[in-house]
């Protein structure tokens, strides 16, 4: 990719740790911000700009001051969305996240028609399967960011657990991205050593619901949502698909007949590279893997079916 461009719509806590992460790293030429509040993406914009003199490339960061500035993207990161509050119904929530998903698919379409789409807004499965209704574009060019920050966090906890290998741990995960997901230990290793031959099955389950409730205990410290994880999980995302690297990297893809599913969008180990997901790769699963991820992708699909009820589908 030549100009290595990169538009990040949502200029909150996650995408700006995203656009200074990709600015660090040195991964793209460019990265714009584009916020409805554009005084939020302009201060941001300004402020990584000026992170750059320490960085290893002189990465251009700017503020876009409407969608058109949005313009030939190479990849889009969508964050745009908003959290559940405590009289919002999960039909509530679904609605309105999926119109705001509506008004941002737009004008990505209009400006960057080429672009490769991060979806990392929630519920992050189901506006993923939007943003593949609302484009009709080929499945390997829209992609949910979610086991890369949910493989990150189990990697995290199982160190915390055995005490060595960090940055050894490579950690697999499959499902939703919620309470349903479900880390896979048989085939996540520790230096290249299997994972179930250094922890024992119990200290695996608590390392499993340590991982599950991640982001809900970084919101009891904190009072928000993580950032920094979220943030570096997109970068290295974004840096796959324009060095073209081909790495396996939990995603959440639409299948189609893969692990015996259609029209789904759920989390499944892929190859990401210059065209996004260039491989889907379909992995054996046990009876009670399989079980657990017919639950995940029900779940799912009940989030498509409330959409689908009131109206939001036929709105297009």
């Amino acid at each position: 990719m030549v100009g290595r461009k990169v538009g990040i719509i949502g200029a909150g806590f996650v995408g700006a740790t995203a656009a200074y992460s990709l600015t660090m790293t040195g991964a793209c030429h460019e990265v714009i911000l584009y916020d409805i509040n554009t005084d939020i993406a302009k201060g941001k914009a300004l402020d990584i700009g000026q992170s750059t003199s320490y960085a290893p490339k002189g990465t251009i960061v700017t503020a876009a001051e409407d969608a058109s500035g949005l313009k030939n993207c190479d990849v889009i990161v969508i964050t745009a969305g908003v959290p559940r509050k405590s009289d919002m119904t999960r039909a509530d929530l679904l609605m309105i996240n999926a119109k705001i998903m509506k008004d941002v698919v737009g004008n990505v379409m209009k400006y960057s028609p080429n672009a490769i789409i991060l979806c990392v807004s929630n519920p992050l499965d189901i506006m993923t399967h939007v943003i593949h209704k609302l484009t009709a574009w080929k499945r390997n060019r829209i992609i949910g960011m979610a086991g890369a920050l949910d493989g990150a966090r189990m990697s995290y906890q199982i160190n915390q657990k055995i005490g060595y290998g960090s940055g050894q741990i490579k950690s697999m995960l499959i499902g939703d991205h919620g309470q349903n997901m479900i880390p896979m230990p048989e085939i996540s290793t520790v230096g290249g050593v299997p994972l179930n031959q250094l922890i024992s099955k119990e200290d695996m389950q608590a390392i499993i619901e340590r991982t599950k409730d991640g982001g809900a205990e970084i919101v009891k410290h904190l009072g928000t949502s993580a950032y920094y994880a979220p943030g570096r999980a997109i970068s290295v995302m974004v840096e796959a698909i324009l060095d073209d690297s081909r790495i396996v990297m939990p995603s959440s893809v639409l299948l189609d007949g893969e692990y015996g599913y259609k029209d789904i969008t759920v989390g499944v180990p892929v190859v990401l590279g210059a065209n996004g997901i260039e491989k889907i790769i379909e992995l054996e699963l046990d009876d009670e893997t399989k079980s657990k991820f017919k639950v995940s992708v029900d779940s799912i699909q009940d989030g498509i079916d409330i959409l689908e009820k009131n109206g939001f589908f036929n709105s297009f």
